[in-house]
């Protein structure tokens, strides 16, 4: 954090998940790592409980800071400045306001977190403006649950990724209980971040549909008896999850026993394979996740289904949907020496001829960055 005349400001990354798709709610394992661009704030502190952000793609909000805080429009982006207050407030107690204006280079309703990444940005701002400095576990008590204000009952990857990432590394995170092991990226593989053109507002319209996919996961796992989907994993021990899987009935809750239990397995093994750099092993673990994802959970669409296809046809290694799914966008895998004629292929097959279409927003070469905490001119 700088400080210059009373002014703050700090950035907090976008993350882009690798694989481990719709498993963090369940306290699973995921595979993410940060991404180069961010959300950006500058701020003063005020001598009230007053909170004014502006932003120059969502406009301006103002709201005073109290103990119970009722939500805003569904679907209005200030219910992640309100969800952040949540749950600084709930934890350390009311404190001032602050004068603020966000910056961001990130697509929103994307896939990429950035939504995640304003409410983690908001809360830092609040501490910082308070002389609160948090540890990452302290942070990782309040921020995964306090979104759940906005009504989706997501789990706490996108908050641990954007605070813990280190650079040059995918982050491996485990949940139960809580660890980030920095996993170093090959430097000869590369990864593309590309959008479908079709948005995935999870709190939005989509809410309800994000929220039952969770809700089918867990009570298939109730209906089997477990209290957690670790045990699940331990009493599978390398046996197919579809025998285990035969005793549901309902076949929502069976496609999301499947999905979340082959998934985690695929996290372990990708994490493997990138550390022995086994590219191609790598690649087809992120086609197997997108099959499931668009088969088992049925979260992808038309247009990803074909992104995806398109980015394989160019050449790519592997390819998926990577986010709440809906639309968004997908993770796309190759060597750094093919990256340029995957990103010509994909404006070729995908792109050409679609509205709206900018390679600077919507074609993104993601390279690992490093999360809020660890980068000292981001947070200090």
């Amino acid at each position: 954090m700088t400080q210059a005349d009373g002014n703050h400001s700090l950035a907090v990354p976008g993350r882009v998940n690798l694989i481990g798709e719709h498993i963090d709610y369940h306290s699973l394992a995921v595979l993410p790592m940060a991404m180069g661009q961010s959300i950006r704030i500058s701020f003063q502190v005020r001598g009230d409980r007053g909170i004014h952000i502006s932003s120059g793609g969502y406009g301006y909000r103002e709201f005073e800071w109290t103990a119970d805080l009722a939500c805003a429009a569904p679907g209005d982006w200030e219910n992640y400045l309100r969800a952040a207050a949540q749950a600084v407030g709930r934890k350390w107690g009311l404190g001032r306001g602050i004068d603020a204006s966000i910056e961001s280079d990130l697509p929103a309703a994307a896939g990429l977190s950035s939504s995640s990444a304003v409410l983690v940005a908001v809360a830092l701002c609040l501490l910082r403006a308070n002389g609160l400095t948090p540890s990452f576990e302290e942070l990782m008590e309040i921020l995964p649950e306090g979104e759940q204000f906005v009504g989706t009952r997501g789990g706490g990857m996108d908050h641990a990724a954007v605070l813990a990432s280190r650079s040059d590394c995918a982050s491996l995170i485990e949940f139960a209980p809580l660890s980030v092991r920095p996993i170093p990226i090959p430097g000869d593989w590369a990864f593309l971040v590309a959008h479908c053109l079709e948005v995935a507002e999870k709190s939005g319209p989509r809410r309800e549909e994000y929220n039952a996919r969770r809700a089918a996961g867990t009570a298939a796992r109730q209906r089997l008896g477990f209290g957690s989907y670790g045990e699940v994993l331990e009493r599978l021990a390398g046996e197919d999850p579809a025998a285990m899987a035969r005793h549901l009935v309902d076949a929502r809750e069976r496609d999301s026993f499947l999905h979340v239990t082959t998934e985690a397995l695929r996290v372990r093994e990708a994490a493997q394979a990138m550390e022995r750099g086994e590219a191609r092993r790598f690649g087809r673990l992120l086609s197997e996740s997108h099959a499931s994802l668009r088969d088992r959970l049925r979260v992808s669409c038309a247009a990803l289904d074909r992104l995806v296809e398109s980015a394989m046809e160019s050449g790519a290694l592997g390819a998926r949907l990577t986010g709440a799914g809906f639309g968004g966008c997908a993770v796309v895998f190759c060597r750094r020496e093919d990256l340029a004629a995957v990103e010509r292929g994909l404006e070729e097959r995908y792109y050409r001829g679609r509205p709206g279409f900018e390679a600077r927003r919507h074609l993104i070469r993601a390279e690992p960055g490093t999360g809020a905490l660890r980068g000292a001119a981001r947070f200090t």
